[in-house]
Parts: C-alpha cells; sequence; structure tokens
C-alpha cells in the first residue's frame, strides 16, 4: 500500500524487453535505496512493481504483458521521469489517501490551465469509471494523491499547487498526456457491496441484510 505521496522523480535507465514482458531499471539521485530489498514494492507513477534488483541509487524491476497493456508503462522511453513511492510504513504519515497501485485505467490530460500560482487540469477516463468519483473526494494520478473539483460523465477536474507541480511529473503534463488513474478503493468495494456480489446476498444491501449482520436491533 502506498499514500499517494511521491518520495522522489526518478527517470528510466533501461528498458529490456523479454517476449511481452519487460525489466524496466530506474534511476534516482534522491530517494534513499538503503532500506529496500528485493521484492519490496516500489510505486512507479502509479504502478506497483517489485524490486528485482536493488541498486545504491536505482532499481530494476519486471513488468507483464498485462500491466504493460492497462497502464503508461508500455509507452515509456529512456530517461523519461517517473513518480517514486517506497510503499508505507505502520509509522508512515498518511498524508494521501491508501493508495494500492493498481492501475484501474488509462486516462489523458484534456486541458491545463493557470489560476494564480496553480494549475487546473481537466481529464478524462476510460468509460465507466467516472462513477466512481466525487467532488472532494480522492484520486490517484500517476501515483499523485489528489482531491478532486468537479466530476462529469467523461472525467473530472483537480487543482494542482506549485509545489505538487515541482516535486512531481504533474508539472510536465500537457493536452494529450496519458496518465495512469487509480480510483479511491473505498468506491470499489461499496460498489461491490451494493451491487449484490457473490460475498454479500443477490438481493444486495437492504433490511434483512442489515439484520442478519447485527446493525439492527428490534425497538
Amino acid at each position: 500500500m502506498f499514500t499517494g505521496i511521491v518520495q522522489a522523480v526518478g527517470k528510466i535507465s533501461a528498458l529490456d524487453r523479454r517476449g511481452d514482458d519487460m525489466r524496466l531499471s530506474i534511476e534516482s539521485q534522491t530517494l534513499d535505496f538503503s532500506d529496500v530489498g528485493l521484492g519490496d514494492s516500489i510505486a512507479v507513477s502509479g504502478v506497483c512493481l517489485s524490486a528485482v534488483e536493488v541498486r545504491r541509487n536505482g532499481f530494476a524491476a519486471d513488468v507483464s504483458r498485462e500491466t504493460l497493456s492497462c497502464t503508461t508503462l508500455g509507452a515509456l522511453a529512456s530517461g523519461e521521469p517517473v513518480n517514486l513511492e517506497k510503499a508505507l510504513l505502520p509509522t508512515t504519515r498518511l498524508g494521501g489517501h491508501l493508495v494500492s497501485g493498481h492501475v484501474d485505467g488509462v486516462g489523458q490530460v484534456e486541458e491545463v490551465r493557470s489560476v494564480g500560482q496553480c494549475k487546473v487540469m481537466r481529464f478524462t477516463v476510460p468509460a465507466g469509471l467516472a462513477r466512481y468519483l466525487a467532488a472532494k473526494g480522492s484520486v490517484c494520478v500517476d501515483g499523485v494523491s489528489l482531491t478532486v473539483n468537479t466530476v462529469s460523465s467523461a472525467g473530472f477536474e483537480i487543482n494542482v499547487i506549485p509545489h505538487t507541480l515541482e516535486r512531481t511529473v504533474l508539472g510536465n503534463y500537457r493536452s494529450g498526456t496519458a496518465v495512469n488513474i487509480e480510483v479511491d478503493v473505498v468506491a470499489r468495494y461499496l460498489e461491490r457491496l451494493l451491487s449484490g456480489g457473490a460475498s454479500v446476498n443477490s438481493g444486495g444491501i437492504g433490511r434483512a441484510f442489515l439484520s442478519e449482520h447485527g446493525y439492527l436491533q428490534d425497538a
């Protein structure tokens, strides 16, 4: 799990295609890798990857065909910047929101405009993904925890402060930029409950379900 608070911006140092998969090597001069071990998770622009090699100033991770097809990692080139965050610890400040590093879809920057010192950005998302977004709720864009300003049937809008623009890759966004989108995990589980999935009786959540699970008491 992650918080969506980017710890460093790294860069792609090598891309080794291995059939349908790829070994991705990443370097950073500012992220401390001394406490990273083999198998540890690191979010790369919002994608949870497992370190298979660890070096003083970087690491390598294997990326499957599935991940390449569902995220922006397959379109990266050597030298491109990426947001980095190590997996959270029990003592970590939860400054953003709980992020799994499991991308829900690839969105696109539609507009970037200046408002004072900030940037307002509008994104479109794949069909069906906007229903998980709520005004003043949380969304993760390329591994960055952000607050949603407004939502529409096609996407959402955010406001990005100068600090975030300087410390992440969001400052490089232009119209047409592809981004990894992860919605709030609570929204996914809530939909599962309300739809009456396998973990809930086929009737969904109703008075009978609430009573059965101890949420209602007789007067």
